[in-house]
């Protein structure tokens, strides 16, 4: 048999497996993989991507007497590679930072004589939204360091398939200032209705230290979608103490993308949205 008759044979081989593969849910196997990216002509690389597209949600876990540790992304961001490797990397420097603090606190409490109260970090990645372009994840932290209380603090990113690029929202956007003025008067009025929910009357007095609106800008900025195709969605996450005491907890305030919003976005990103009519 010629080299030419038996790479065609591979071919019809592979081509048969992949038409019987499209009638069920099953991903291809490793040994599938594995043959088609021995294939003569295969991409560089062909193995690892379809690794990528195959790979699993990531949840790492750790507890012990010094922390308790947590951290996990969804299915979605674990098939883009460049984002995995990111998101471990980051996994990897939060674990660090929470063990070296973890240790220096409970030396630091037993030469004092005090009880040592082991530190956490959870974290949990979540798909706001994917369209053609973007992968759109959100975050909730919750984190311990011994005090009265633990903290929630949020997160936020996107993924530019275009530029194979990690991207924050407002990287999108001319300016914070143009983000904050198309969406400063929607964006206060959110405050205020989110605060009478809870019973709470937003305070106005100029002395106040939770008096006025803050800057959105300066809060982590979910995009979302509702057609998987365009951005139309946007929440603004906000934590404790921004905007109120501790007891008031956070806030996640819509706030609707209108054509002002979309005024405010930069050129190379303007086809991916859609204002509200």
């Amino acid at each position: 048999m010629t080299t030419a008759t038996r790479n065609a044979a591979i071919l019809l081989l592979l081509t048969g497996a992949a038409l019987l593969s499209g009638c069920t849910d099953d991903p291809p196997t490793p040994a599938e993989q594995a043959a088609a990216a021995a294939v003569p002509g295969a991409p560089p690389g062909a193995a690892a991507d379809a690794q990528a597209k195959n790979a699993a949600a990531s949840n790492v876990k750790e507890s012990n007497d010094l922390v308790e540790f947590a951290y996990a992304y969804p299915r979605e961001a674990a098939a883009i590679t460049g984002l995995a490797a990111w998101l471990d990397n980051d996994r990897a420097t939060r674990r660090d930072a929470l063990i070296a603090t973890a240790r220096r606190d409970k030396a630091a409490a037993e030469k004092t004589g005090f009880p040592y109260r082991p530190h956490s970090h959870l974290q949990t990645w979540q798909r706001v939204s994917d369209t053609p372009r973007f992968l759109s994840l959100s975050a909730e932290i919750q984190t311990y360091t011994g005090g009265a209380h633990g903290m929630t603090s949020f997160a936020t990113l996107l993924w530019d398939r275009n530029r194979a690029k990690r991207l924050q929202p407002l990287d999108l956007f001319t300016s914070g200032e143009a983000f904050d003025a198309a969406i400063r008067e929607r964006f206060c009025s959110g405050i205020k209705r989110a605060k009478a929910s809870k019973g709470i009357v937003a305070e106005e007095a100029p002395d106040s230290p939770f008096g006025k609106c803050p800057p959105a800008s300066a809060q982590t900025v979910w995009l979302g979608s509702s057609d998987g195709r365009y951005l139309d969605r946007m929440t603004i996450a906000i934590a404790p103490y921004e905007i109120g005491p501790f007891a008031e907890g956070s806030y996640k305030i819509n706030v609707p993308v209108t054509g002002a919003l979309v005024g405010a976005v930069k050129d190379d990103f303007k086809r991916d949205f859609l204002p509200i009519n």
